[in-house]
């Protein structure tokens, strides 16, 4: 296994300049790989693989944290990542967070061709369309896996996947379901209706109530979410392209629900439908 470097890596390593650069997005998309920080983040990549490939390929950890988290230093060297003992000055130079944790790998990229989402006949999906805050893009990302989605569709018009704000944001989610990126909002809506998926815009002008189509038990078969801007939420030939357009309803008095707050509320909706009796899930998850 490769070992833990004995000495404190150089800040002027070739390595460390590498992961610096890895905060930009041209590089990322050059080298194909990301950073991934803090221990929940790393454990997950260092059990996750790509194509047969260890997602995690480097490990910079700070004498502490080597020490605190001998068990995650200890599955990056059984997944073949290269460890390098690190200062906090280092640390805090590769980091983009105000208080790094010690911990930050260098990952490949792990998006899944969206055609090998399709062919899983997927029941429950989240798309991103149009969404630009990495920070929303990854909560909505751990809502979807919290939820049980078995797949996320970034539009060619959202954020990178790979920002480190998303990355943060989605808590080591992004190693547990597959991810398309860059796929054309018509593309992406018309490949999961081909496979069966009904498409549900969410929209707070939308001329469907979540609460009456729950009522109603239209929501327990195959289904896909499309989220639009934070700010301006989805565009009118967008939502056009769904089968309906849902609104979650507000019972008190505040003026609507931020994104991924309303994408929680939406894909776990889905989810009990498809659960309960009659639902897609029903079969396989009684």
């Amino acid at each position: 296994m490769p070992p833990v470097s004995p000495e404190l890596i150089s800040p002027r390593s070739a390595r460390v300049a590498a992961a610096r650069r890895l905060a930009k997005r041209n590089f990322r998309g050059k080298d194909r790989l990301f950073l991934a920080e803090g221990p929940q983040a790393v454990r997950e990549a260092a059990g996750h693989r790509v194509g047969g490939d260890p997602t995690l390929v480097e490990l910079f950890a700070t004498v502490e944290a080597a020490e605190r988290y001998a068990d995650i230093i200890g599955a990056a060297r059984d997944a073949g990542a290269r460890v390098h003992l690190a200062s906090e000055d280092v640390i805090g130079d590769i980091s983009t967070t105000v208080t790094p944790q010690g911990l930050v790998g260098v990952c490949r990229f792990l998006d899944t061709p969206f055609e090998e989402i399709l062919a899983a006949r997927p029941k429950l999906v989240a798309v991103l369309a149009h969404v630009r805050d990495p920070g929303n893009a990854g909560t909505v990302l751990r809502c979807a896996d919290a939820a049980g989605a078995e797949a996320v569709v970034l539009t060619d018009a959202s954020v990178d996947l790979y920002n480190p704000k998303a990355v943060r944001a989605s808590v080591g989610s992004h190693f547990h379901l597959p991810v398309a990126v860059g796929v054309p909002v018509e593309r992406a809506v018309q490949g999961l209706k081909d496979a069966g998926v009904r498409i549900l815009a969410a929209d707070g002008a939308g001329d469907r109530d979540l609460d009456e189509e729950l009522d109603k038990n239209t929501m327990g078969g195959p289904t896909a979410w499309v989220f639009g801007n934070e700010a301006w939420g989805l565009p009118e030939e967008t939502r056009a392209l769904a089968d309906a357009v849902v609104r979650v309803p507000i019972h008190g008095k505040a003026e609507s629900l931020n994104l991924a707050t309303a994408a929680a509320v939406c894909l776990y909706a889905s989810a009990r439908a498809q659960r309960a009796s009659g639902g897609c899930r029903s079969v396989t998850q009684s």
